[in-house]
């Protein structure tokens, strides 16, 4: 019986659904590691506090996403390997510009959470497709890696937007522009 649940999912995989989710995965691999390199330079371009505490809070996450992913490969049979994800790519350099584009304080914050939150969105998106692929094919250990994840980006976002509409946007608009 085991035997023929294996080469189900070997079918599965070799389809074309099977074929686009593993690329996608490969995707958001790639642009997890590549978070987890770029979320400590944003928690040090910051100044509240609460932002810091979220964004390390998200490192944290990140990390774990990292290995889902990878527990994800491995019920696939395959190795994790990222590629090269563009988005993310393109996500962070929008980042780091809008750090480097704006002075200390609450303005950086504001625009630290406008590109975080783009991330989030980003990522929601993706995790959504993944486990509606991962349903799809019948992959329920993936499906639940994947839900798991996909919440987790949805609470960060949710905190972001707490984080923005509870102060940090309000003092930002009240500081003179230059």
């Amino acid at each position: 019986m085991k035997g023929s649940k294996n080469q189900q999912k070997k079918e599965e995989l070799s389809s074309q659904l099977g074929k686009l989710f593993e690329d996608e995965l490969k995707d958001i691999y790639w642009a997890e590691k590549a978070l987890a390199k770029a979320l400590p330079k944003m928690a040090k371009k910051a100044t509240s506090e609460e932002l810091v505490e979220a964004i390390e809070t998200h490192l944290e996450e990140t990390e774990e996403h990292v290995n889902r992913c990878e527990k994800i490969f491995k019920l696939l049979g395959k190795e994790p390997r990222g590629k090269k994800c563009e988005a993310m790519e393109g996500l962070i350099n929008e980042a780091e510009s809008i750090m480097e584009d704006t002075e200390e304080g609450v303005m950086r914050d504001a625009g630290i959470i406008s590109a975080a939150q783009k991330v989030e969105h980003y990522e929601i998106a993706s995790y959504g497709t993944l486990r509606t692929f991962a349903e799809t094919l019948g992959l329920q250990e993936a499906v639940e890696l994947l839900e798991a994840t996909l919440n987790e980006e949805k609470k960060t976002d949710e905190m972001l937007t707490e984080l923005a509409v509870s102060n940090i946007n309000q003092e930002a608009a009240e500081e003179p522009a230059e």
